[in-house]
C-alpha cells in the first residue's frame, strides 16, 4: 500500500495546518484518513491486472460448482449457457458503474461512500461489507482447507485418524481440518501482510495457472472417456419446456449475479488502482464475459467427461481429482484449486473488510490491521459448524447478503443520478461542517433512511416466505422470491434514495471555487 502516500507536510496526529483552506491535502482530518485510506497519488493498474483479478475471482471451486449446479434446474445446455453469459454481462455493467468513482478519485469503496453517505454515515456501508467478507472468508479458507485435507491423506494416508472430529476433534473440526485451515489462514495472512503489489502479483499468476491445470483435466478425461462419449446435455432435473424454463433461467441469472455481488460492490477498492477508466472496463470485458464464457465451457466438458470416466455427474473439481487415481493428479489439482480459493479469498473477502474497518477507525485501525481482524473473525464464527446447514447459511448469509443490493443502489444513484459525477476529493477527509460532506453531523439522513427501507425490504424477501413455508402458515413456496433481494434491494435503494434527494436536497452541487473531480468528463 506505499502508493498513497501522505502529503508532504504533515501536522500532529490532532491538528490542521494554520490558514490551510479545505481542499488542502494538508489539511485533512486524521480521524478521516490513514495512509492507507489516501487518494492514490498512482494508478499503474492495465488491464492484463483486472482481467487477472476477475479470473482469481471466477476460477474457484465455488465458481465451478455454481456453474455445475445449474444443470439441476432441468436447463438444458445452451439455456445454461445463456443465463450464465446474461448474468456475468449484468456483472460487467454493474461493475463499471461501482469502479469509476473510485477510478477517477483514487479512493477505496468506504471512502467514496463518504460522498453518499457523510464523512460518518460512510462507516454503515463498510461495516455491512466487512461483515459480510469476514463470514465468507472463513468459509472460503474452509472449502480450501478440504482440498488441502485431500492432497495430505493422498500422501500420508496414516493420518486418517486425525480426519475423525469424534476422535481428534475441537469446536467440531477435525485434528487434520485444524491442521488443514490453519496452514491457509496463515499463508493467505502472510500474503496479504506484505501489500497490495505482493497480492496483485499473485493474482497475475493464480488466475492463469488454475486455466492450465482445468484444461490438463478435461484434456485428460476427454481422451479417457473419448470423445464420442462426451455429451454436453447435462441437465440433471426434469427436461423443462420452454414456457417452463424461462423463469428458471432468470432465476439463474439473478443466482449469477448473487455470486458475484460481493466483490461487484466493493469493487471500487481494486478500480482505484487502474490506471485509466478505459484500462478497467476493457479488463472488465476481458475478466468477465470473455473470461467467464471459457471457463463455462470447459466446465461443462470436464463435468460431461465424468460421466463416461466415473459412472456419474460430478460437478466438484475437487472430487473430480479425488476420483483420479493418480498420486501427482491429486497434488497437482488439490494444490491448484486451494491456490484459486486462496485468489478468490484476497481479493473478495480479506482487501473489503481491511479498508472498511480501517474506515472506521483510521488512526488506530491501519489497512493491515483491518485484514487481521477480519481474519481472526473468521475463525471465531467457526464457519466448519453452520456452512453445511441450509437454515444457518439463510439465516445468516442471506440476510447479510440482501443488504448488498440496497448498498450499491444508494451509490450508485448518489453518483451519477444525484452527485452528476461530480466529487470535492478532499472535503471527504473534513470533518469541518461547511464541508460538502458532513451533511447533518456527519450523516446523510436521506442515505441512512434510504438503507433502512431497501434494507427492511430486501431482508424481508429472503426471511418472510421461508418462516411462512416453515411455520405452516401458507402451503405455497414463495422462497424463490428471496434470489431476487440483490434486485429488489438495489432497486430500492435507488428510487428511494433519489426520491429523498429530489424531495430534501441533501447533497451539494454548487461551485465552491473548488474544482471537483468530474468523471462525466473523462
Amino acid at each position: 500500500m506505499s502508493e498513497a502516500q501522505l502529503a508532504p507536510e504533515q501536522t500532529g496526529p490532532h491538528e490542521t495546518a494554520p490558514g490551510a483552506p479545505i481542499d488542502s491535502p494538508a489539511n485533512r482530518d486524521p480521524r478521516l484518513s490513514n495512509e492507507d485510506l489516501m487518494p492514490l497519488e498512482h494508478q499503474r493498474w492495465g488491464s492484463y491486472n483486472l482481467f487477472a483479478f476477475w479470473m482469481s475471482d471466477v476460477h474457484s471451486i465455488g465458481g465451478y460448482v455454481t456453474a455445475g449446479s445449474l444443470f439441476a434446474l432441468g436447463l438444458a445446455s445452451w439455456q445454461v449457457l445463456i443465463a450464465l453469459l446474461a448474468g456475468i454481462v449484468i456483472v460487467q455493467v454493474f461493475c463499471n458503474l461501482v469502479a469509476k468513482p473510485s477510478q477517477q478519485t483514487g479512493v477505496p469503496y468506504p471512502v467514496i461512500n463518504r460522498a453518499v453517505f457523510g464523512v460518518k454515515g460512510a462507516n454503515i456501508p463498510a461495516i455491512i461489507r466487512g461483515l459480510i467478507a469476514v463470514a465468507w472468508y472463513g468459509v472460503q479458507t474452509f472449502l480450501a482447507s478440504e482440498a488441502l485435507v485431500i492432497v495430505f491423506l493422498k500422501f500420508f494416508p496414516a493420518m486418517k485418524p486425525l480426519y475423525d472430529v469424534h476422535r481428534y476433534g475441537f469446536l467440531g473440526l477435525s485434528a487434520l481440518g485444524w491442521i488443514c485451515y490453519g496452514i491457509l489462514w496463515v499463508a493467505q495472512a502472510a500474503l496479504f501482510w506484505n501489500g497490495m503489489e505482493s497480492i496483485r502479483k499473485f493474482i497475475d499468476f493464480a488466475g492463469p495457472a488454475v486455466y492450465v491445470v482445468m484444461m490438463v483435466l478435461a484434456v485428460y478425461l476427454v481422451s479417457k472417456a473419448g470423445i464420442g462419449n462426451i455429451s454436453l446435455d447435462l441437465s440433471a432435473g426434469k427436461p423443462l419446456d420452454f414456457a417452463a424454463s424461462i423463469p428458471v433461467m432468470i432465476s439463474a441469472v439473478a443466482l449469477v449475479v448473487s455470486y458475484f455481488s460481493g466483490p461487484m460492490l466493493n469493487f471500487g477498492d481494486f478500480a482505484r488502482y487502474g490506471k485509466s477508466f478505459k484500462a478497467v472496463k476493457k479488463g472488465n470485458l476481458l475478466g468477465l464475459p470473455v473470461n467467464f464464457l471459457f471457463f463455462s465451457l470447459l466446465t461443462v466438458v470436464t463435468a460431461s467427461a465424468t460421466i463416461p470416466v466415473f459412472g456419474h455427474l460430478i460437478t466438484d473439481p475437487v472430487k473430480t481429482v479425488q476420483e483420479i487415481d493418480s498420486v501427482f493428479a491429486v497434488l497437482l489439482g488439490g494444490l491448484t484449486f486451494v491456490i484459486a480459493t486462496v485468489g478468490i479469498n484476497i481479493v473478495a473477502n480479506f482487501i473489503s473488510p481491511a479498508f472498511d474497518f480501517s474506515n472506521v477507525s483510521p488512526q488506530k485501525v491501519s489497512w493491515r490491521m483491518g485484514g487481521m481482524i477480519a481474519a481472526v473473525g473468521s475463525v471465531i464464527l467457526t464457519p466448519w459448524n453452520w456452512y453445511s446447514n441450509d437454515d444457518a447459511i439463510h439465516y445468516t448469509l442471506g440476510v447479510l447478503g440482501a443488504l448488498i443490493g440496497p448498498l450499491f443502489g444508494i451509490l450508485i444513484a448518489g453518483y451519477y443520478l444525484v452527485g452528476k459525477q461530480k466529487v470535492w476529493v478532499e472535503d471527504m477527509y473534513t470533518m469541518k461542517p461547511s464541508g460538502k460532506y458532513w451533511f447533518r453531523n456527519g450523516y446523510n439522513p436521506n442515505a441512512v433512511k434510504a438503507v433502512a427501507i431497501s434494507g427492511v425490504v430486501s431482508i424481508a424477501s429472503v426471511l418472510i416466505p421461508k418462516a411462512l413455508l416453515d411455520a405452516g402458515a401458507t402451503t405455497v413456496d414463495a422462497t424463490w422470491i428471496g434470489n431476487y433481494s440483490w434486485f429488489i434491494g438495489c432497486a430500492v435503494g435507488l428510487l428511494t434514495f433519489w426520491y429523498f434527494e429530489k424531495r430534501s436536497p441533501m447533497i451539494d452541487l454548487e461551485p465552491n471555487g473548488v474544482e471537483a473531480n468530474d468523471g462525466a468528463n473523462s
